[in-house]
C-alpha cells in the first residue's frame, strides 16, 4: 500500500498559479506511475497528468497541456503539479494517485489521496 497526501490547493484568481504537492509513503519502490486527476462538482473524475516514477516521461490531458507541468522528486517521494494560467473551469478537487503494474503492458491506479480543493475565481 502507498499512502498519499495532497497539499497546496486554495483559491486563486483566473490567470493565477498554484502548485500542488503529493507526498507518498509506504511501498513506494514498486510504483509504476503517478497521476493527478480532478473532479468538478456534478462531473466525473478526469485525468489531468501523469509521470513515470522511473524515467520521468509525462502525459497530459488536452485541457491542461501547455499550462500545467507535472514533476517528481524520487528522493523525497514527492510529486508536483504546477498549474499556470488557471481558468474557472479548472475548479475541482484534485487527487493524486499511484499506479502499479497490473498485467502485461498495463497498470492500475490503486492508491488515492484524499484530494485538495482548487477554486479559480473569474
Amino acid at each position: 500500500q502507498v499512502q498519499l497526501v495532497e497539499s497546496g490547493g486554495g483559491l486563486v484568481q483566473a490567470g493565477g498559479s498554484l502548485r500542488l504537492s503529493c507526498a507518498a509513503s509506504g511501498r513506494t519502490l514498486d510504483i509504476y506511475t503517478m497521476g493527478w486527476f480532478r473532479q468538478a462538482p456534478g462531473k466525473e473524475r478526469e485525468f489531468v497528468a501523469r509521470i513515470r516514477w522511473s524515467g520521468g516521461s509525462t502525459s497530459y490531458s488536452d485541457s491542461v497541456k501547455g499550462r500545467f507541468t507535472i514533476s517528481r522528486d524520487n528522493a523525497k517521494n514527492l510529486v508536483y503539479l504546477q498549474m499556470n494560467s488557471l481558468r474557472p473551469e479548472d475548479t475541482a478537487v484534485y487527487y493524486c494517485a499511484a499506479a502499479h503494474v497490473s498485467g502485461l503492458g498495463s497498470y492500475e491506479y490503486d492508491n488515492w489521496g484524499q484530494g485538495t480543493q482548487v477554486t479559480v475565481s473569474s
